[in-house]
């Protein structure tokens, strides 16, 4: 709630415009690689969820189609999970293995950049084939920042720039406060919304423009527009799968997984990242680090895998973060474009989930490749 509300700020009083201005081509193949490249590199640094709900309020201002409009949503997707798995801080599930030990930050990084980057590079090439031409744009949406009367209702270019750093610089830098105080993410994203809110309210009483407009540009009044059904359904599906932890069934089926494939590194990371798809992350990671513990760099050869930076530990951020673009209920990122750009869960099936699986074996076959050497 409290990054949505943060975005929901900064789109409000023009942010996205004053982006949205330099991101703007006519070229459909142009865009589409622009927008999976912004959203992979700004999920490394922020989380999939905020990412692509900051990249899903810049689409709305560059893609009036709307069946245009999916296919680049759905890319957002992918790229938010691809860019998060190569970071250790741009997913949950990379910040607990990083910060157990598991990964290192370098090794994290150097390991699983190129993986995470054929992971979205080979569906957005395939995508790219179906976006034929230019959008269905005008020179308007260029000078819209300008032109429109609600954009003329908000802040001086100054302004806007200004609560756009703060929000959005804010959020990249919330993973770093919580490893900095140990407080809960949600803590500073909350004390950053104090912040906005404080700032965008002197900025009001400042401007005498404004105070005609407050209802429209308060964060008092921008908080009735967040979508809260969005934010339920994620939650139904966090509280089902906390009863499959509480009553042990993950923890189960992770002590099968290992029973099955004798700790096969490839095999159990690839079976947990489909999974991820359906059941959320987290508690499947969580399963897979208290079965195994971090072996010392002179273990034997059979128990590498387990050293830091080990192929178990690489592919298990890798697939647990990437897996889930697999189905769009599988990830945060999903959910929250499906909310917000209403896209059904048969339409990702049908048009992105075959998709985002053969770049979720790319990514690993690369993975294979650089360790043959």
């Amino acid at each position: 709630m409290g990054a949505m509300t943060i975005v929901e700020v900064v789109d409000s009083n023009g942010g996205f415009g004053f982006v949205s201005r330099y991101l703007h081509t006519t070229h459909a193949r142009v865009l589409l690689w622009e927008i999976v490249g912004i959203t992979f590199v700004l999920s490394a640094l922020l989380d999939n969820m905020t990412t692509s709900i900051v990249m899903a309020m810049v689409l709305k201002k560059l893609v009036r189609e709307r069946k245009q409009r999916l296919l680049y949503a759905g890319m957002i997707v992918l790229a938010a999970n691809s860019g998060g798995a190569f970071s250790p801080i741009g997913d949950v599930t990379t910040i607990m293995l990083w910060i157990r030990g598991c990964v290192s930050t370098s090794g994290i990084i150097l390991n699983l950049f190129l993986p995470s980057f054929i992971s979205v590079a080979v569906p957005a090439l395939i995508v790219s084939y179906r976006l034929k031409g230019r959008l269905e744009t005008t020179d308007e949406i260029v000078n819209e920042e300008v032109d429109s009367p609600q954009e003329q209702s908000a802040f001086s270019r100054g302004g806007r720039v200004a609560i756009f750093l703060i929000g959005v610089g804010g959020l990249v830098l919330v993973p770093l406060f919580h490893t900095l105080t140990g407080l809960p993410p949600f803590v500073g994203i909350m004390g950053l919304l104090s912040i906005l809110w404080i700032v965008t309210e002197l900025m009001i009483r400042r401007n005498e423009r404004l105070l005609a407009l407050e209802k429209k540009v308060r964060v008092a009044s921008i908080l009735r527009k967040i979508d809260m059904p969005t934010i339920l359904f994620f939650l139904g599906i966090l509280f089902a799968v906390g009863a499959l932890g509480e009553t042990g069934t993950l923890g189960q089926l992770g002590v099968w997984l290992n029973d099955t494939f004798a700790g096969d590194a490839y095999t159990i990371n690839g079976i947990i990242g489909v999974m991820s798809s359906v059941v959320d992350n987290v508690p499947l990671v969580a399963s897979a680090m208290g079965m195994y513990s971090i072996a010392p760099s002179d273990a034997a050869a059979v128990m590498q895998n387990f050293c830091q930076d080990g192929d178990f530990w690489n592919l298990l951020a890798y697939c647990a973060g990437t897996g889930g673009s697999i189905l769009i209920i599988g990830s945060a990122a999903g959910v929250v474009i499906m909310g917000l750009e209403r896209i059904s869960f048969v339409w990702y099936l049908r048009h992105f989930s075959l998709l985002a699986f053969i770049g979720y074996l790319a990514g690993m076959l690369v993975y294979w490749f650089q360790n043959l050497w």
